[in-house]
């Protein structure tokens, strides 16, 4: 298969980028390598193999309208592109609006004059059922769960975008729903919970996983915001992207559909219990700050997978321990490029 990937050189990009290279699909990037550490993965990855690359800014719609004019013929478009922090969309809501929002308009746009129809698969994100206050939340010792809904958040749960990112994330959702329904193209959201995986260079307002992994290896401060009890469903990004390929080969299935993704119920972690894992993965006690909730904060997101795993035969297959080990052992080989891009140290001569 012909798949061009935006944002090929971010974090899930560069991932999906070696699986779909390793089972012997054509692969092209279009990235503007504003995310740190994305221009280092992209040249890694250009040690090994020609993967074609245009650098392009998904907020420029005359940049986006002549690829897409030029280059033809794809069978899948990835766009995993954009503004992937709420903390940022709150200092910065004009510029998470243009690239999210617009972006993502600008992109299906392109599309949609080129005459082509390729399968559009957008990753969006849980934000859009914002904080969800009206669910009843149980508290235990080292965490929150949901008190009666074990089986976690339906693809029928009512949208409400709370925070800018929130708001530009699900603007882009539902542009890229009604593009099928209007226009014809085929397109398929992902409203993906907490993805984590080797060359994630997470930092404190984006990738927790990551983030507080690199900081324990590094020696670095942990703030934890709230107090840590909140949970997630992580995803390992190994089976997304298996997931992101399931979804190109079954397109009669996947196309004009919304699927929640995630670990699900079986794959949930709090900020606690993560601190905890990494104590015993590195044998030493962590010290953590506590700080304020953060705006749009969730006490319990767990994602309801039944829809795809009836549909497209997917599931979750990397345990957290496996996962967590990976990521770790990723971070430890890369502790002078992180340093650089994470925490702007100059690297050694």
């Amino acid at each position: 298969m012909k798949i061009l990937i935006i944002g090929g050189a971010g974090f899930i990009g560069i991932n999906a980028v070696y699986s779909f290279l390793q089972k012997g699909h054509h692969v092209e990037i279009v990235d503007n390598l504003s995310r740190k550490g994305s221009e280092y993965n992209l040249n890694r990855l250009h040690e090994k193999h020609d993967v074609p690359f245009q650098r392009i800014d998904i907020r420029d719609a005359e940049k986006i309208r002549e690829y897409f004019e030029q280059n033809k013929g794809y069978d899948a478009v990835l766009l995993l592109a954009g503004q992937v922090a709420v903390t940022t969309s709150v200092t910065n809501p004009r510029e998470d609006f243009e690239v999210n929002a617009l972006g993502t308009f600008n992109v299906l746009e392109g599309i949609r004059l080129s005459g082509e129809k390729p399968l559009v698969i957008y990753s969006s994100t849980n934000k859009v059922y914002g904080k969800m206050e009206d669910l009843s939340i149980a508290e235990f010792d080292t965490r929150y769960n949901y008190a009666d809904m074990p089986g976690g958040i339906s693809e029928s749960r009512q949208l409400d975008f709370y925070s800018p990112y929130g708001c530009s994330k699900g603007t882009g959702d539902q542009y890229v729903r009604d593009y099928y329904r209007i226009f014809g193209i085929p397109t398929v959201v992902f409203r993906q919970s907490c993805i984590y995986g080797p060359n994630q260079f997470g930092i404190e307002d984006q990738g927790w996983v990551a983030w507080f992994t690199i900081a324990t290896l590094m020696e670095k401060d942990i703030t934890v915001y709230g107090d840590g009890k909140q949970i997630r469903d992580v995803l390992f990004v190994d089976d997304l992207v298996n997931l992101y390929e399931k979804a190109i080969i079954n397109r009669k299935v996947s196309e004009g559909q919304i699927y929640n993704v995630g670990g699900g119920p079986a794959f949930t972690l709090s900020l606690n219990e993560l601190i905890v894992k990494l104590e015993d993965r590195f044998g030493r006690k962590i010290d953590k700050k506590t700080s304020d909730w953060r705006p749009g904060d969730q006490k319990v997101y767990v994602s309801d997978i039944t829809k795809v795993k009836t549909e497209l035969g997917w599931e979750p297959t990397t345990d957290l321990a496996e996962g967590i080990n990976a990521m770790a052992e990723w971070i430890e080989a890369n502790k002078e490029i992180l340093n650089y891009y994470v925490f702007g140290v100059k690297q050694m001569a």
